[in-house]
């Protein structure tokens, strides 16, 4: 029971395909305090750059709109005013948008999370579950939470509190002054006010980015026995290997494993192909090929051999050359007689060659016989 414990804690860090297949379902690393210090940002560099020109549109816009003259009347063009006013002031406000799209867009982009997830709009009962809510509440993400909270309502508010007290003189001041001079003092003062409100955005983002990559992390993390199975689906079950050999096993006839018994000897590829050849001197006019396959096929046809003490050669190109040009019971092509009698020589001395350390001879095929592992000549070939 202990060991059945300690297989399923969560002690592991999360595999990749782990990582990949969460963020199919919508669990990405996702920080709201970036989206917002970001947004924050694009505002107050979209107010510093372009809010006297929304400032002058706007005041445009109001003057013209109080201004009636006798050419109006006359000429009353009420759809190209609207068109030439409406530009005017949507421009600087599309301004604004496009600045926002992009610190939208930036925001997840940064953490590796942009792109689109139809998964994560599906239902899901346990966004409801009441139970859920409660554990998110009171557990290590809520403590977390009323953590980052606390933390920024103080920090805002002390830049808020240190604001007004430096710009509290000025402000005074305002009434006394011209409009024109009091718009450009509130500009000037609100500008500040966001930028100093966007740099602690910035620095509340930098502390919540770790917390949610650190929270994240751990509600993936992986017990012994997940990334076992994880590793079994992925590379294949042993047993399915196995029962995937005895299947190639049994396509080969009966007929066909006697032959490979009786073979003289199995080129390999060596992992690909396998060929089994006969040749019994006085009997056979010329090599015969008993059995070929590839894959588990060819697998099954060397364990037949070794179980038959058949000489084993690997030899890839004449193996795929005898593969892709001779069916079993058939002679081999006369281009390869002389690799294959070579190799032949050899076996039949075979004990001798072992007991001398000779190594198996290295045999030439024609080029008319090179082939790749599907079957193409190669080019240059007839």
């Amino acid at each position: 029971m202990a060991g059945e414990t300690e297989k399923d804690q969560k002690t592991e860090a999360p595999t990749p395909k782990k990582r990949a297949d969460a963020a199919k379902e919508g669990d990405v690393l996702m920080s709201r305090e970036l989206a917002t210090a970001l947004m924050m940002l694009a505002a107050a560099g979209w107010l510093i750059a372009a809010g006297g020109w929304f400032v002058q549109s706007a005041g445009d816009l109001v003057r013209r709109g109080l201004t009636l003259t006798a050419a109006d009347v006359a000429d009353f063009a009420p759809g190209e005013a609207l068109l030439r006013n409406g530009v005017e002031i949507l421009l600087p406000l599309a301004s604004l948008f496009a600045l926002a799209l992009v610190a939208a867009i930036a925001g997840p982009a940064l953490l590796g999370s942009f792109g689109w997830r139809g998964k994560a709009l599906g239902f899901k009962g346990n966004r409801i579950n009441p139970m859920n809510g409660l554990k998110r509440m009171f557990g290590l993400h809520g403590a977390l939470e009323l953590g980052k909270t606390i933390a920024k309502v103080l920090l805002l508010g002390s830049i808020g509190y240190w604001l007004v007290a430096v710009n509290l003189p000025a402000i005074m001041t305002m009434a006394a002054t011209d409009l024109g001079a009091a718009i450009g003092l509130a500009g000037q003062a609100i500008g500040q006010a966001m930028v100093t409100m966007a740099g602690g955005l910035v620095v509340i983002a930098l502390i919540d980015v770790p917390s949610v990559w650190f929270q994240r992390n751990k509600r993936l993390m992986m017990s012994k026995q997940e990334i076992k199975e994880e590793m079994r689906q992925s590379d294949g079950a042993p047993e399915l290997k196995q029962a995937q050999r005895q299947r190639a096993h049994e396509m080969l006839s009966g007929s066909a494993r006697k032959a490979v018994s009786e073979a003289t000897v199995v080129l390999t590829n060596p992992t690909h192909f396998s060929v089994a050849l006969r040749y019994r001197p006085g009997i056979d006019a010329a090599p015969v090929v008993v059995a070929r396959g590839r894959g588990d096929v060819a697998l099954s046809i060397r364990e037949l051999a070794r179980g038959a003490n058949v000489p084993l050669l690997e030899y890839p190109q004449l193996t795929r050359a005898i593969y892709f040009t001779a069916r079993a019971g058939r002679v081999i092509p006369e281009e390869l007689f002389v690799a294959v009698a070579t190799i032949l020589a050899f076996v039949f001395q075979l004990e001798r060659a072992m007991a001398e350390g000779r190594a198996q001879p290295a045999v030439d095929v024609p080029e008319s016989h090179h082939f790749d592992p599907d079957g193409r000549r190669a080019q240059g070939t007839a």
